[in-house]
């Protein structure tokens, strides 16, 4: 991957202050509802927020940064559980600060985050560029989701 080069992904993108957010899971998990709690908690804090992508982001990798825009093909629409595919305020892009994944547990019969991650799943590495990583829980609330990615994006501009 290179900036001359995007590479589609599977995941939902957003702009969380000067945070560029990428959000994702298997279909289903819940990443467009997690992005859109997440961009009304922040604007309820007084934060800049804003959707980069849904569904399909592009990446690309430039100066050891990795960049998420929109796909031009569904720029500025995202899944609204309940009301379909609707229209939304969004960025060409933003330099990603921040990956949160959501997942499974360890163990195949829950569905949880891990209680207590290992070292290696503190970041996530996209094209040899380590990202700092959070799990949430797949399906789980979206307000709480979006109350603790705001929690952990906080964090990391200390």
């Amino acid at each position: 991957m290179s900036a001359q080069t995007p590479h589609n992904v599977h995941a939902s993108a957003l702009a969380i202050g000067e945070a560029g957010v990428l959000v994702r899971g298997p279909s289903g998990a819940g990443k467009s509802a997690l992005a859109l709690a997440m961009i009304g908690a922040a604007r309820q804090s007084g934060l800049f927020a804003r959707l980069i992508g849904d569904d399909r982001v592009l990446l690309s990798v430039a100066h050891s940064r990795v960049i998420a825009r929109p796909h031009p093909a569904i720029a500025g629409r995202i899944e609204k559980w309940g009301e379909g595919i609707v229209d939304v305020e969004h960025e060409a892009g933003a330099v990603l600060r921040c990956v949160i994944d959501l997942a499974a547990s360890r163990a195949p019969d829950e569905n949880h985050a891990p209680r207590m991650p290992f070292a290696h799943e503190l970041n996530a590495s996209i094209e040899g560029v380590d990202l700092p990583r959070l799990v949430l829980p797949a399906g789980g609330s979206s307000h709480e989701g979006a109350r603790r990615a705001l929690a952990f994006i906080a964090e990391l501009a200390r």
